[in-house]
C-alpha cells in the first residue's frame, strides 16, 4: 500500500479556493510552509500532529490553526486531499488509514510540493549546504521587486516576518507567477519538483544511510538537473568542486541546458570578489551588480547571496526586464537579510562577570558547514573568544566523516561535545562510533575539547568559562555557539536565561 501511494500521481487543482486539505504531521517545517502557501491561495486547512510545541506552532497560530491529535475522526467527509509527512506510515497512522478507507487522495509532502511547482514558473534551490539561506536571500530580494512570486524555505526566515514563506505584493493567482522553493536531496525527494531553473550550491558526501558513496549523491543531483526543460538554466557554484563536476556531468547528458556559474572562480556576470569585513558587515562585489553588503557572517553566506542575485537577475530577464535597472532593489534586499531560524541565529546577548556574550544557534551538521561557519564567525565577530557546543547528528554520518568532523573545529577556542543525536532509523547499540570517540579524535587536532554526554551537564563548565577574563586577544568578550541538527540548542538558551537573572 505504501509503495502504491508514493507512486500514484496526484495533482492539486489550480484553483484552491474552498478546497479542504488535511495535513498529517502539520508541525513539520516543510509542512507548515506548504500550509502557508495553500492557505494563501484560499484552501481550507486542518491538520494533526503530536502535542509537543514546536516553533512552527507560532506559524499555525497566526493562521488560526490548531493541530489535532492523530485520530480517524479527523478525516471528515468534506476533506478532498490529505498531505502527509514521510515521518508517518500510511499503514499505521490513524488519519491516513481513515483517508485510505474513504478513498481520499493522499500525497507525500514532496509530491504536494511538486504539484504546486507544476502550476507556476518554478525554481528549485538545491545542494548539500546553503539551501535555506539561498532561498531566504532569494525571497528577501524578490520582496523588493514587482515580480509576482511565492517563496518557500526550509526554515523560518527573519526577513519573511518570522515565516517560512513569502508572497510578493504583486502575486495573483490569475497571472503568470514565479515559485521558488528549497528542494531536498534526501531520498531523492527533489525528483517530485518541476523546475524551470535550478540553483546548485554544493555537492559532497552526505546522508550516508541513503547515499553510501559520493557518486551516489552526485548522480542524484545530476538526475534532478536533467529534469530541467529544454534550454532550462542551472545556476551553479564555480567554487565548489562537487557542483562543478555535477554540472559537467549533467551537461554531457543534456547539452541544451544553459550553465550559469557564480562565485570567485566564475567567469561572466556573476563573478564574485570578496571585500572587507567591518562593523559586522561583509562587503563584496558581483560583476553584474557592483558593490554590495551583507549583515550575516561567513563567506559561505556571501556565496549564497551571489547565487540568489544570479537567480533573480535571470528571472528578471525571463520576465523581459533588464536586471541593471533593478540593481538598487537587489542591493536593498541583500542588505535587509538577517538570516533564519537556526541559521547563525542570534538568540540573545548578556553579560557574564562583566564580559559581553553573544549567543548564536546554527544548524550546521556537516564538517564542511562547521568549518566554514566557524571561520565566518572568527572574521565577522573579531575580538570575541569563541566557545562552541556541538552535537553530531546521525551515527552513519559521524562514522563516515569522523576525521573530517574531528578537524572541523579549528576556529573555535573551546569545544564542547556530547553524545550523538541519533536518527529514528538508527540503532545506537550497533553503531561503530560515539560522541566520546568523536571527542577523542577531535583532541588530536584541538587542544581544548571537553566531553559531556548529556547536554545540560556542560552548563556549569560553560558558565564558569564565560565568567573568566577572555584575555587581551579578545577585548569584545565571548561568542557562545550551539551548532548541530540535534537539541543542544537548549544549553545556549539555558545559559542565556541564567545570565539574564
Amino acid at each position: 500500500m505504501y509503495y502504491y501511494w508514493y507512486m500514484a500521481k496526484i495533482s492539486l487543482p489550480g484553483n484552491l479556493k474552498g478546497v479542504h486539505v488535511h495535513f498529517v504531521g502539520i508541525k513539520g517545517t516543510g509542512m507548515a510552509a506548504l500550509v502557508e502557501i495553500l492557505y494563501s491561495r484560499g484552501a481550507g486547512i486542518t491538520g494533526s500532529d503530536v502535542s509537543e510545541r514546536f516553533y512552527t506552532d507560532d506559524i499555525l497560530d497566526r493562521l488560526g490553526l490548531k493541530a489535532l491529535a492523530f485520530s480517524e475522526s479527523n478525516i471528515t467527509k468534506d476533506i478532498q486531499y490529505v498531505i502527509y509527512s514521510s515521518a508517518y506510515n500510511p499503514e499505521k497512522n490513524p488519519d491516513l488509514i481513515a483517508a485510505s478507507k474513504q478513498g481520499i487522495p493522499c500525497m507525500l509532502y514532496t509530491e504536494a510540493l511538486g504539484a504546486v511547482s507544476e502550476q507556476a514558473y518554478s525554481c528549485g534551490i538545491c545542494g548539500v549546504h546553503g539551501k535555506t539561506s539561498t532561498t531566504g536571500l532569494t525571497g528577501t530580494i524578490l520582496e523588493q521587486l514587482d515580480l509576482p512570486a511565492q517563496v518557500l524555505a526550509g526554515s523560518v526566515i527573519t526577513s519573511f516576518g518570522g515565516s517560512c514563506t513569502l508572497t510578493t505584493r504583486t502575486f495573483a493567482e490569475s497571472s503568470r507567477n514565479y515559485f521558488v522553493a528549497e528542494t531536498c536531496e534526501y531520498q531523492r525527494h527533489f525528483m517530485a519538483f518541476c523546475p524551470q531553473k535550478i540553483i546548485l550550491t554544493s555537492v559532497e558526501s552526505d546522508h550516508q544511510d541513503y547515499y553510501p558513496t559520493y557518486n551516489d549523491i552526485r548522480d542524484a543531483f545530476v538526475d534532478y538537473i536533467c529534469k530541467l526543460p529544454e534550454h532550462g538554466q542551472l545556476v551553479y557554484c564555480a567554487d565548489d568542486k562537487g557542483a562543478v563536476e555535477t554540472a559537467g556531468l549533467a551537461e554531457r547528458r543534456r547539452p541544451d541546458i544553459e550553465l550559469i556559474p557564480y562565485g570567485e572562480q566564475a567567469q561572466g556576470s556573476y563573478h564574485l570578489t570578496f571585500g572587507k569585513v567591518a562593523d559586522e558587515t561583509q562587503h563584496f562585489t558581483i560583476d553584474a551588480l557592483g558593490e554590495l553588503e551583507l549583515h550575516v557572517p561567513g563567506r559561505h553566506d556571501v556565496r549564497d547571496a551571489c547565487a540568489a542575485s544570479a537567480l533573480v537577475c535571470e528571472l528578471l530577464k525571463t520576465d523581459g526586464r533588464n536586471p541593471v535597472q533593478y540593481t538598487d532593489k537587489i542591493r536593498k534586499g541583500l542588505s535587509d537579510y538577517r538570516g533564519g531560524k537556526r541559521r547563525s541565529e542570534v538568540i540573545g546577548k548578556a553579560s557574564a562577570g562583566g564580559n559581553s556574550v553573544i549567543f548564536i544557534d546554527d544548524y550546521g551538521h556537516h564538517p564542511t558547514a562547521i568549518k566554514t561557519t566557524l571561520a565566518g564567525y572568527r572574521e565577522f565577530y573579531s575580538g570575541r573568544k569563541i566557545l562552541l557546543d556541538f552535537m553530531s547528528h546521525t551515527y552513519t554520518r559521524t562514522a563516515a566523516l569522523l576525521e573530517d568532523f574531528a578537524r572541523s573545529f579549528g576556529s573555535a577556542d573551546e569545544v564542547i561535545l556530547h553524545k550523538i543525536y541519533a536518527s529514528a532509523r538508527e540503532d545506537p547499540s550497533a553503531a561503530p562510533v560515539s560522541g566520546e570517540i568523536l571527542a577523542e579524535h577531535a583532541e588530536k587536532y584541538h587542544g581544548n575539547v571537553h566531553y559531556y554526554k548529556e547536554i545540560l551537564d556542560a552548563k556549569d563548565f560553560a558558565l564558569a568559562e564565560l565568567m573568566k577574563n577572555p584575555g587581551k586577544e579578545y577585548p569584545k568578550g565571548y561568542l557562545f555557539v550551539t551548532m548541530g541538527a540535534g537539541d543542544n540548542w537548549k544549553i545556549g538558551r539555558a545559559l542565556l536565561e541564567e545570565l539574564k537573572k
